[in-house]
């Protein structure tokens, strides 16, 4: 089969390429790399702008003055170079409705010609997009990563991104793809909590791991100490809801000195990310979800403790207990330090969800399982 794959989050659409082309499929990856993350891509469409720190002063000033961001339009003259590459695919697969940052007008051209040249096509919702956003905005309907906004709308500037889907101009292209797809997979149950009613859904598959790539790191920490490890990603803090996280931390920092070392970092590139928490035994990752997100997935391919999404409804799906397979993270500062005191007195306990998790990954997130759901979801439909 001929796969073509639009977009990139969080090395999704790389770990299903690597997933469909060992089942001998033939696969194309077309994306921007993610942003700062920069994950491979066949056709990556690549920003002189954003490499220029002048250029990107005087980008932010354009956004400022005009509404226009001269990213979004070198990005799409770049597309442009590529499209006789992009046609005659038995299967095409978007990450996002906005799946390669265009401006709206734009992004609604490239789709058009998306559909008009290729076989079938579906949406994967792993994010943000028309349909999950309004739900998100409805209290009602549980805590999610707009959580913050709603609870201070003064910080409707750091969420432009997301609420960027509800928009007119975004809700064109909404429109076009549902007319246009012939299904729509969710990633995991935060996304789908959102679909249960949606004519288009074609069910949940679950984020492919590759984990070849990750190796589990037995560390033997010195003095018996515990390593804890806070990565930030300052763009996406508020929604991860980090400052939580590094409230706990503080707390559990002054009341075990002796057996704990704690490492915090910031916007380090995802390569460089991926090893940065080799020796810790508990990873942090976010507080505003109900499954787990790549950075938590793959930390647990590695037996990582990670404090995520974990809640009721992921104990449901997959029969577990709760604390077995991976921490349930709230949004409490003294209901995180209890979770960690717990593990911190009880050692042996971090390896046992350790070997869990490892184990769960292998299990349920397993890249070539994974890709063969994908091709019987697309076949059927």
């Amino acid at each position: 089969m001929k796969i073509l794959l639009i977009g990139e989050y969080s090395r999704l659409h790389n770990s299903l390429k690597e997933g469909l082309q060992h089942l001998g499929h033939d696969v194309t990856l077309i994306s921007t790399g993610d942003g700062m993350k920069q994950f491979p891509s066949d056709i990556l469409l690549k920003s002189k702008i954003k490499s220029n720190w002048f250029l990107k002063k005087l980008n932010n000033l354009l956004i400022r003055s005009f509404g226009v961001n001269a990213i979004q339009i070198e990005y799409n003259f770049r597309l442009n170079t590529f499209k006789d590459k992009l046609t005659n695919y038995d299967v095409v697969q978007l990450i996002n409705e906005d799946p390669l940052g265009l401006a709206p007008k734009s992004n609604y051209t490239f789709l058009e010609f998306i559909f008009k040249h290729n076989s079938k096509t579906f949406l994967l919702c792993c994010g943000e997009d028309y349909t999950t956003v309004n739900y998100f905005l409805n209290p009602e309907n549980g805590y999610s990563v707009l959580t913050p906004y709603l609870a201070d709308k003064s910080l409707k500037n750091r969420f432009q991104f997301s609420l960027k889907y509800i928009s007119e101009a975004y809700k064109k292209s909404h429109d076009l793809i549902y007319r246009s797809i012939n299904g729509v997979i969710c990633s995991d149950i935060d996304y789908s909590r959102a679909f249960s009613n949606n004519s288009k859904y074609l069910g949940l598959i679950p984020n492919p791991i590759n984990t070849s790539l990750f190796e589990t790191n037995t560390v033997e920490q010195p003095n018996n100490t515990i390593t804890i490890f806070h990565g930030i990603n300052t763009h996406s803090s508020i929604k991860k809801g980090s400052v939580f996280f590094t409230e706990a931390l503080k707390i559990i920092k002054e009341n075990y000195k002796e057996k704990v070392t704690i490492i915090e970092t910031k916007n380090l590139p995802y390569k460089t990310y991926i090893n940065s928490y080799n020796k810790a035994d508990i990873v942090l990752d976010q507080v505003y979800s109900y499954d787990q997100g790549y950075n938590a997935l793959e930390a647990m391919a590695k037996g990582k403790v990670v404090f995520t999404g974990a809640e009721q409804e992921w104990l449901q799906h997959y029969n577990l207990t709760s604390n077995t397979v991976a921490i349930n993270a709230l949004a409490d500062v003294s209901y995180l330090v209890e979770q960690l005191e717990w593990l911190i007195n009880n050692p042996t306990t971090i390896k046992t969800i350790g070997n869990n998790a490892k184990d769960f990954i292998k299990t349920h997130h397993n890249y070539i399982t994974i890709a063969n759901r994908y091709l019987t979801t697309w076949k059927d439909n």
